[in-house]
């Protein structure tokens, strides 16, 4: 076939290698300025080589690219760039993209010269052509760029692309979705264009909820009159609750800050038009801060002074020190308030018990809940059944249905339905549950759109360590082991598997312990699941084992909760911004009176601190305002919530569960030059979570006072006085090797900690109060990192649902602009290296290690933090773990260290691939994509590739 090449003016030529070859060449002879490269003359014959066989490796791209035997000029450009920078030819290869950037930049300047000025005319919503004023575009386009970070971005850039968007009768209503169009590609180069984008977003925003285009002074009068009509309308399509036209508006109204809006960066603002703000029929008729006030109004209906907490809970929420979960977001103050984010069903060994499980499952789903589902008591493969004397077909036949509902039952278009299913490691059913999410074999005992987890008690751990046989059972046979825990579960087992060499049980297996963990890890390793979770910590450790079990945790790994047969467990969740409550300057009290302020050079790490040089970064009478808001909203949440069953009702009514959790870990470390891999991020880690474990008990406790401790309160370790550290060693008790289990130090006044057991053994509102969620959705609505993950790349772009979004990290933008070192080329290096500063020379080791990604810090790191922060939280953790050469050793010893350490659940395994995907240049912003062969965490299935379900 023959080849031909399509020019930038779309005219044909004949294919000609020779002329990539001569590119290639020139590419080694000189720099992006045009002069001879030193020594490049002398190696003449070796550039000739490499250009030789470089040119080999586009031909051959092009031919597979090629179909129609066409190429363009772009296109062979992608490729030699390609070609050079897997040669490791970086210098090179920097420089062809600079030379190439200055080419295109000289074509456009040609373009515009020769370009005669024509009138731009927009076309109005009754078809008429007007003139664009050009100044009053300007004037825009100038406010956008206003108060950012605390002055003016350059306008010349945005004027400059929206330029070359407009065209002569253009639709007045794509006005200003060209604007957006023209800032998100400056986003990467300036993290800062990311607040105009939003800016210019939220103009297309309240040109649909007001009607008009309003300007951010114009809305400081406005929003009062237009909150309340918006009320009115809410309410008028049946939306919104009635009862908030109740509140008194004008005081409401008068208490929206309407310069918040410009809080927002891009991603948050794009992602809360798609799915959070309430619309008619399609346009939005709620602002930002109307969803805010909206929120907080509909968690303040049983208020006695509804408009006071009303306002309190605006301005927490406003301000994004703490942000409700998704559920509560979507649904607070409408007519279907379905507030709670996570819920536990324990299904039952009968047919009509599994189906009402099903099904509850589809009412849950329904109205965005996540969903744990406790699967252990259903009998296994080949059991007998008395009512048809046959034999079961066991839990993997009924799982395929499960997956189904969750994936039919998609929470009103919003978002994916999400499961993820349960089962205990003694179940003869185990191997096949291990195997349920693979790609080959039965696609009917398959579950592609499910998540699976593990639940394994500590004597299966003690058999891996001793190398011991392990005996698996169908639960029909052993039913007490569901409900057994530590010691009583050890000796019962034991009981049972004596039975079953006696010849006394019909159903069982024997199998080396080692051989069941290697499968669990090499299934973990190869499809993401089942996770690995730890039943007894779990339940030594939990609250409320007075009233029952803990059987499994929910979606993500964070809730701890107990379920049954009659009691479907509920959590409600939201997450505190840490970042927001750092102090950036503490005062360091020395001897007398005198104190000083301490800052910390810019270009060291801290990686030793003590815990009370960590207690003075936080922010505590900030941080303990925010948590008295906060666990008011989430007790709250409780009474106003719609219940889709009658058993989660009376769960979350008998027991009042909450889940406060933290957000913008990663970023606090940053912020005070903490790298995660040192014994100061544990430290952090072990402090700012043991000060936000006083205060969300303290708050409970306040709540017990006014309103009541819960009704299943008395003969809770509460009731006896005992704290979420002080069960931590009851754990130690139970292990043979406790060694890795953190000390119970504090670094509050252990007086505090004292006045505080006696206070909650008079009472507590919430059974539960903390649970770390992995927050992918709300972080991102906010601008922070998630949850307590590492930062995943410096630079990549993140897609989800709402569209691709290019993602920096704000602070290492700073940094490197701070040294000079913040340019076109750092951008590309960031884009080859998959969003790393590993591999980029020119950037200072102490930033490579502050700013390391997440697959460049070991991962016991991860799992030392969440243990000394596992010991203050009395619920657990979503703990996703990265691994960038993992090898069945280095997994086997990570998730022996987990168990080890105390920690009650992990989360995903993230492992990096040997190989990356294509990059390309900043010029071609069609294919302006960082890839890799890993995705961006996700936390489950629920908005792939985005974790909601929970936050």
């Amino acid at each position: 076939m023959d080849m031909h090449t399509i020019k930038r003016d779309g005219t044909l030529v004949p294919f000609d290698a020779a002329k990539i070859r001569a590119a290639i060449a020139a590419a080694f002879l000189k720099d992006a300025s045009g002069n001879i490269r030193p020594g490049a003359n002398a190696n003449s014959a070796r550039i000739r080589e490499q250009s030789r066989a470089l040119t080999g490796q586009v031909v051959e791209a092009i031919t597979r690219r090629a179909f129609d035997g066409t190429v363009s000029i772009e296109t062979i450009q992608d490729l030699v760039e390609l070609a050079l920078m897997r040669a490791g030819e970086h210098q090179v290869a920097r420089d062809y993209v600079l030379f190439r950037q200055a080419r295109a930049a000289e074509r456009e300047r040609q373009a515009a010269r020769a370009k005669p000025e024509a009138p731009v005319r927009l076309l109005n919503a009754l078809g008429e052509a007007i003139p664009l004023d050009m100044h009053r575009l300007a004037e825009r386009i100038t406010a956008a760029c206003s108060q950012v970070d605390g002055y003016a971005l350059d306008t010349t850039p945005v004027l400059e692309s929206i330029t070359k968007l407009l065209y002569d009768q253009m639709p007045a209503k794509d006005l200003t979705k060209a604007l957006i169009m023209a800032t998100r590609p400056l986003i990467e180069m300036n993290y800062r264009y990311s607040f105009v984008a939003a800016r210019f977003l939220l103009d297309q925003i309240r040109e649909e909820a007001v009607g008009r285009e309003l300007s951010q002074a114009e809305m400081e009068s406005e929003y009062p009159s237009y909150f309340a009509e918006y009320l009115h309308k809410g309410v008028e399509i049946g939306r919104l609750d009635p009862r908030l036209l109740e509140f008194d508006l004008e005081t409401i109204g008068r208490a929206i800050q309407a310069d918040r809006d410009w809080k927002f960066q891009y991603q948050g603002l794009q992602i809360l038009y798609d799915r959070y703000l309430i619309h008619d029929n399609g346009r939005r008729i709620e602002l930002p801060q109307a969803m805010w006030m909206r929120v907080a109004m509909g968690l303040a209906l049983n208020e006695i002074d509804r408009e006071k907490m009303a306002v309190e809970f605006y301005q927490v929420l406003s301000t994004f020190r703490f942000v409700c979960s998704t559920p509560t977001l979507f649904n607070a103050g409408t007519t279907h308030p379905q507030l709670s984010s996570c819920f536990l069903t324990t299904v039952p060994d009968d047919l009509d018990g599994i189906f009402d499980a099903v099904k509850e499952n589809a009412l849950l789903s329904k109205y965005s809940g996540g969903l744990g589902n406790d699967w252990t008591p259903v009998r296994a493969l080949g059991s007998y059944i008395k009512g048809t004397n046959g034999k079961s077909q066991g839990v993997v036949p009924f799982l395929k249905v499960v997956n189904d509902t969750a994936v039919a039952v998609n929470q009103g278009g919003k978002r994916k339905g999400a499961v993820c299913a349960y089962l205990e490691t003694w179940h003869l059913d185990i191997e096949e549950f291990l195997e349920l999410r693979k790609n080959t074999g039965d696609d009917r005992r398959r579950t592609h759109d499910m998540n699976t987890a593990n639940w394994i008690p500590d004597l299966f751990m003690e058999r891996v360590e001793a190398n011991a046989d392990w005996t698996l059972f169908s639960p029909n046979e052993v039913p007490d082991l569901h409900d057994l825990t530590g010691e009583a579960f050890k000796r019962r087992y034991e009981h049972y598997e004596r039975q079953a060499d006696e010849g006394a049980l019909e159903n069982f297996k024997r199998i080396p312990a080692v051989e069941l963990w290697r499968k669990m890890l090499t299934m973990l390793f190869e499809t993401g699941h089942p996770w690995i979770t730890f039943k007894d910590p779990c339940n030594i450790r939990n609250p409320q084992q007075h009233v029952g079990v803990v059987h499994s945790s929910n979606l993500c790994t964070e809730i701890t909760l107990n379920s049954s047969e009659d009691e479907t467990a509920v959590c409600n969740l939201g997450s505190v911004n840490i970042l927001a409550h750092l102090e950036p300057n503490p005062v360091i009290q020395e001897s007398g009176d005198e104190c000083f302020r301490e800052d910390w050079p810019k270009d060291q790490l801290r990686t030793e601190m003590t815990r009370e040089e960590a207690l003075r970064h936080i922010d505590k009478e900030a941080l303990g305002t925010t948590i008295n808001t906060a666990m008011r909203m989430l007790d709250n949440v409780i009474d106003i919530n719609f219940y889709p069953t009658k058993k989660a009702r009376n769960a979350n009514m008998r027991h009042r569960a909450v889940g406060l959790g933290i957000m913008g870990f990663a970023d606090a470390l940053h912020r005070l030059n903490i790298p995660m891999d040192c014994e100061a991020a544990v430290t952090f880690a072990d402090v700012s979570q043991e000060v936000v474990s006083f205060f969300a008990i303290n708050s409970s406790f306040i709540l017990s006072r006014e309103r009541g401790s819960y009704s299943s309160f008395h003969g809770s370790t509460w009731s006896r006085g005992l704290l979420p550290v002080d069960t931590l060693n009851h754990l130690r008790a139970q292990r043979t090797d406790a060694s890795l289990i953190p000390d119970t130090g504090c670094a509050l006044d252990p007086m505090m900690w004292e006045e505080m057991r006696k206070l909650v053994a008079s009472g507590m509102r919430n059974s539960n109060v903390m649970a770390i969620a992995p927050t992918a959705t709300i972080s991102n609505i906010v601008g922070v990192s998630q949850g307590i993950d590492p930062i995943y790349q410096n630079l990549y772009v993140k897609s989800n649902l709402s569209g691709e979004f290019t993602v920096t990290d704000s602070q290492l933008v700073q940094a490197l602009e701070r040294l000079d070192l913040w340019d076109a080329v750092m951008v590309n290096d960031l884009k080859y290296f998959d969003g790393s500063l590993a591999n980029i020379d020119r950037v200072p080791a102490y930033l490579k290690r502050l700013y390391a990604t997440a697959f460049e810090i070991d991962p016991k790191w991860l799992v030392k933090m969440a243990a000394v922060r596992q010991k203050w939280v009395d619920q657990s953790q979503s703990l996703n773990l990265y691994m960038a050469e993992p090898s069945g050793r280095k997994i086997d010893e990570l998730y022996r260290v987990a168990w080890k350490s105390g920690l009650k659940t992990t989360y995903y395994l993230r492992a990096l691939g040997a190989t990356s995907a294509e990059k390309s240049t900043v010029e071609r912003r069609t294919l302006n994509k960082v890839a890799s062969s890993v995705s961006a965490p996700k936390a489950c299935l629920l908005d792939d590739p985005t974790c909601e379900a929970c936050q």
